[in-house]
């Protein structure tokens, strides 16, 4: 019996660059909670922004933030995983003195932006609508940072992530995490990890548990649970890992409120 559904965002529940989630969509997750079973936004993403696009259905489900740094269930952190401090100045630094990029620095509860461009200020609130703060300094943040990322709007896998890796792998888990985008969490830290925190709190086992992906950052999240399932657009090397695709979230919710349980 499914007890807990976790699933990405962009790429996954969101395609083809959507910001928001349809209304058919999300009447399908009121009926998967209805059903019983926890619904759990796994995603790159910061918490308002997953709020703001689960609508009243948030209420009732659990949240995997900023890459698998924050899990957040009722109002109750289960995880948070900062970044070091002294690691922290330096990534920032690195990806500002890079032509091109633009740095996104996350809190629990609000994106950190040095923004080089009014575009990118605009894209982060208008479009990602993130929750935003623009400063001058890193020294302006008061809590911990608990993510970093680089974007580059010409594509970060094509231009700068070798770049980037290459230099902070060692310190950091570097993890494209989207087109434009890569990700820095601390060692160790990743969707997987924070799922399996969420888990163990809520005594479910991994042959209870579903989870969708379609990227990098989501393999330690498919390898925990029995039931991964790849999107049909993930990297072929993604694709040729897992035996589980679908086209799309909703046609396995649908099968599953139908009674029909997918084959392992």
């Amino acid at each position: 019996m499914i007890k807990l559904i976790a699933t990405d965002l962009d790429g996954t529940l969101l395609q083809n660059g959507s910001q928001s989630l349809s209304e058919y969509t999300l009447e399908l997750i009121r009926r998967v909670q209805e059903s019983g079973i926890l619904m759990t936004a796994a995603s790159g993403r910061q918490y308002p922004n997953l709020c703001r696009l689960f609508s009243d259905a948030s209420a009732r489900m659990a949240f995997i933030c900023e890459n698998g740094s924050l899990v957040r269930y009722q109002g109750e952190d289960i995880l948070k995983e900062p970044l070091p401090a002294p690691l922290c100045g330096e990534l920032i630094e690195d990806i500002m003195n890079r032509e091109g990029c633009e740095v996104l620095i996350s809190g629990a509860d609000t994106s950190y932006l040095m923004p080089k461009s009014a575009s990118y200020v605009d894209r982060m609130q208008n479009i990602v609508k993130n929750h935003i703060t623009i400063i001058q300094s890193p020294a302006e943040i008061k809590e911990d940072i608990i993510k970093i990322s680089a974007y580059e709007d010409a594509g970060i896998l094509e231009h700068s992530a070798s770049y980037f890796v290459g230099r902070w792998k060692d310190r950091a888990a570097c993890t494209v995490s989207g087109y434009g985008w890569l990700d820095f969490v601390g060692k160790g830290v990743n969707k997987g990890r924070a799922l399996t925190a969420l888990m163990d709190r809520l005594h479910i086992l991994p042959d209870e548990a579903m989870a969708f992906g379609d990227n990098y950052n989501d393999l330690e999240m498919l390898s925990t649970v029995k039931y991964g399932f790849v999107m049909d657009n993930a990297p072929e090397e993604i694709l040729a890992a897992y035996s589980l695709h679908t086209p799309s979230v909703e046609q396995v919710l649908r099968s599953l409120l139908n009674g029909q349980f997918p084959e392992s």
